[in-house]
Formats: structure tokens, C-alpha cells, sequence
């Protein structure tokens, strides 16, 4: 790590990527020069390794997901221990199913070479596989390893999107699902409220190049809304509810319940913490699930505008129930009820995606960078030199601040600063905008009685 190579080149023009390629091969450690990777055992959880050898048993990561309209589904695989053959089977360790390999490509930009085989420290591309994800491990059945997987952060930004025709409206749910597929960090749903179809990524280029590339290589045309920030719901207090579901409908009627306890989930926690506090069969065994059920579909939107509550901690204390009209259905939709009733009496509070913003920038637009950060909400932590005497601001500044920031900042610096910038955590959204923001999503609970 003494020296750092640099190679010139312009994207736009397509210059220098040989060079870079040459550079690749001639600088960066091979296989040999790493040594042996590690993983798990997925059956014991104990750490093994594999040898980049021919010998090792077979292991491979899967990093990337394609689509190629004249091949199909392409799954790029980097081979760190082993042999594979075209036409043999591998093992998934994520859904523990064995896949045939249909055929294997050594890919030259668009255009692909077939293969017979791969060997420890090769990169391909296969074809055949019907349900593998980027992250996923690929082996042998009999010697299994799961490689560290890679961590994708939730999308941050969505757009509503609909097709400009009618006819359209197929071939843009098609291409979607494809593009979701090979990005892990784009994600694809439906408002059922609105019936819009929303996309959503990690920001507004991220958005900027999904629809471009839905132009040109699907064909598809599509007019889009306003760029939505994804916030979140969380709970700042605790609070103890009994809930009755009772319900007679002149046969056998519906009957649950339950005393819980709803509070902030402890630090560090995602999701759902569930504990079990009901002593002495008050509860039957088999309704707890069913409870636990019911909590974890209703955090999926929150009491104030409907989002998402990432974490939440419930523990059932007591409860009851009636030997005939008592059944999974009714303690799940207790807990439903449980949950929109209490939330509210917690004290709800929205939160909103902060990024990580760093802007480098000639000493002479510090100030004037800097003032607008502040009236974007946004928090300075360091200021830094460069050797070439260009100044260096990091900040936290809140999503729904940043649409058209780069535009902005072109013009604040005649076009010589840049910026860079990256999802960081969640904060809590001041009271008068969280106001604002509940007004306009027009949200409203709705009981499931």
C-alpha cells in the first residue's frame, strides 16, 4: 500500500478501459496472492475454508443478475475454490435446492463465449439457474460453505410511475420485475390505496438511470410523479392495552383476548421483539403465533400516515379466551386491533432518511455552500483541506431536502464543486414538518372489525 495507481480515461468517449483492464491484470492480487476464503458451514455453523485450487471442492459467490434479451437470465458467478462442468448441478445454500447449470459464458462486453468449465478464480456467467439472488452462495451438495453475503441498504427515495399508453402497461410490469431482479437495491410495489405503481432506489439518479434504461431497452415510456421521500413510523413511549375482539354472527361467532404491553423496541433492534409474559394456559399455546402474526403485518403501517414501523416491542401479559369461538384468526386480528389502538396513546413520531453529504468545493464558494446547507436542515461535522487547497464540507442533511441539490450547487460554484452522497440512518422529523407531512398523505386507520 505504498503507491496508488491512477488511469486516465472518459467514459463518454470510451476511452482508456483497456488500459485499465491491462492495469487490473498487472496490479491487483490474483487469487493465489489472497489465499484461502472463508464461510460457514450452513448445517454446524463452523468456519471453513477454501484453497483457491482446481482440487478444493467446488464454491462460487453469485455478484450480479442480468438480463440478456437473446440468452435469458444470466447469474455472473466468481469461482473462488474447484471445478464446474456445463450441465452439472450445484447446491444454493440460501434455499437448500439443487440447480443445473445449463451452460456457462465467458463474457466479452455484449457478446457472450461459451464455456465447458470454470475453475477456482474465474468469473462467468451461467445460465439455468430458476431462483438465485445476487448475494447468493452456489456449492456442493455434499461440501456446503456459505460465503459472506452482501449487505444491501433499503431504498430511500420512490417515484410513481404509469406507462404514457395503455397498451404499455404489460410490457412496463415485465420489465420492472426484471430490473428488480438484477438490482437488489430497487424495489417495486403498489400502493393499494392509490393504485399507483411505486419505484423506489437509492436516489435520484439511481431513479434517473432505471427510467432511462426502461426507454431504451424496453421500449417503454412512462410519465412519472414527484419524487417521494420512503419515511418511517417509530414510538417514543409505552402503553398497556387490554383488547376484546368479539364478534356473533348467529352460529359460531369470533372471540379473542389479550393484554399487551406496546413500547419502543431496545436499541440496535429491528423489527419485531416479541415476548411471551402469559402464565398458566390463559392463552392456549397454539393462539401466541397468531398474535405475533398480527403485530408484524400491522407495523407495516404505522397510525400517524401510514408508513412503515421498522422495530417495535410487544409482550403479552394476559389474556383469555372462549373454548369454541376462539380461533387463530380472531387473536391475529385482536393484535391488529391492539396495535392501532395503543399506537397513538405512545407518543408516534415520523422518521426521515438523513444522507451522508460530502462536498468538495474551491475555498472561495465555502460560504456560500455552506449557508445553504444550513437552510436544508443540514448538520456540518468536519471541514478538511486538500493538498491542492480545495476545501472538503461533510454534513448530515435530510432526504426531502435534496431533491435538485447538484443543480444548485452547480450554480452556487459556477459549476467546480462536486458532491457526493450516501443513506446514513434514520432521525426524527421536526414536529412542524411531521405535521405537514401527515396532512398531506391524507392517511387514515381503519379498523379491521
Amino acid at each position: 500500500m505504498q503507491i496508488v495507481p491512477a488511469c486516465c480515461g472518459s467514459s463518454f468517449k470510451n476511452k482508456g478501459v483497456q488500459f485499465l483492464l491491462d492495469a487490473v491484470m498487472r496490479y491487483l492480487p490474483s487469487p493465489l496472492d489472497k489465499g484461502a476464503v472463508t464461510g460457514t458451514n450452513p448445517r454446524t455453523g463452523d468456519e471453513i475454508s477454501r484453497k483457491p485450487s482446481a482440487d478444493e471442492p467446488f464454491c462460487a459467490l453469485v455478484f450480479k443478475i442480468a438480463t440478456d434479451p437473446f440468452v435469458g437470465r444470466l447469474a455472473f458467478l466468481r469461482a473462488y475454490s474447484g471445478h464446474l462442468d456445463a450441465g452439472s448441478y450445484v447446491y444454493n445454500t440460501r434455499t437448500g435446492k439443487k440447480e443445473r447449470v445449463a451452460r456457462l459464458y465467458q463474457m466479452h462486453s455484449n457478446h457472450q463465449n461459451p464455456i465447458e468449465f470454470v475453475e477456482a478464480g474465474d468469473i462467468c456467467a451461467a445460465v439455468g439457474f430458476k431462483d438465485l439472488r445476487t448475494g447468493d452462495t452456489v456449492c456442493l451438495e455434499e461440501k456446503p460453505i456459505t460465503l459472506e453475503t452482501m449487505e444491501f441498504p433499503d431504498p430511500v427515495i420512490g417515484i410513481a410511475v404509469e406507462p404514457k399508453t395503455q397498451k404499455d402497461l404489460d410490457k412496463l410490469g415485465i420489465a420492472l420485475a426484471k430490473l428488480a431482479e438484477e438490482d437488489p437495491t430497487f424495489t417495486v410495489k403498489s400502493d393499494h390505496e392509490t393504485g399507483q405503481t411505486v419505484i423506489s432506489g437509492m436516489g435520484e439518479l439511481h431513479l434517473d438511470i432505471i427510467v432511462d434504461r426502461l426507454r431504451r431497452e424496453f421500449g417503454v415510456d412512462i410519465n412519472q410523479g414527484a419524487p417521494q421521500v420512503n419515511y418511517k413510523e417509530s414510538i417514543t413511549g409505552s402503553h398497556q392495552l387490554r383488547e376484546v375482539f368479539k364478534k356473533q354472527t348467529g352460529g359460531r361467532g369470533k372471540f379473542a383476548d389479550i393484554i399487551v404491553n406496546i413500547s419502543p423496541a431496545d436499541e440496535g433492534a429491528q423489527g419485531l421483539q416479541f415476548i411471551n409474559s402469559v402464565k398458566g394456559g390463559n392463552i392456549p399455546k397454539e393462539f401466541i403465533p397468531s398474535i405475533e402474526k398480527g403485530f408484524q403485518s400491522a407495523m407495516a403501517n404505522g397510525v400517524l400516515a401510514g408508513y412503515e414501523v421498522p422495530s417495535l416491542k410487544v409482550e403479552v401479559i394476559d389474556g383469555s379466551y372462549h373454548p369454541v369461538d376462539s380461533d387463530q384468526l380472531s387473536f391475529e386480528l385482536a393484535a391488529r386491533m391492539a396495535f392501532r389502538h395503543a399506537c397513538p396513546k405512545c407518543h408516534p413520531v415520523l422518521l426521515e432518511p438523513i444522507m451522508s453529504l460530502e462536498v468538495v468545493t474551491p475555498e472561495d464558494y465555502m460560504g456560500d455552500i455552506v449557508g445553504d446547507l444550513n437552510r436544508r436542515r443540514g448538520q456540518i461535522v468536519a471541514m478538511d483541506s486538500t493538498a491542492n487547497g480545495a476545501r472538503i464540507v461533510k454534513a448530515y442533511v435530510p432526504l426531502a431536502e435534496q431533491f435538485g441539490y447538484v443543480t444548485v450547487l452547480r450554480t452556487l460554484s459556477s459549476g467546480r464543486a462536486t458532491s457526493t452522497m450516501t443513506f446514513d440512518h434514520y432521525a426524527e422529523v421536526p414536529a412542524n414538518l411531521a405535521k405537514d407531512i401527515v396532512e398531506k398523505s391524507g392517511y387514515r386507520v381503519v379498523d379491521d372489525e
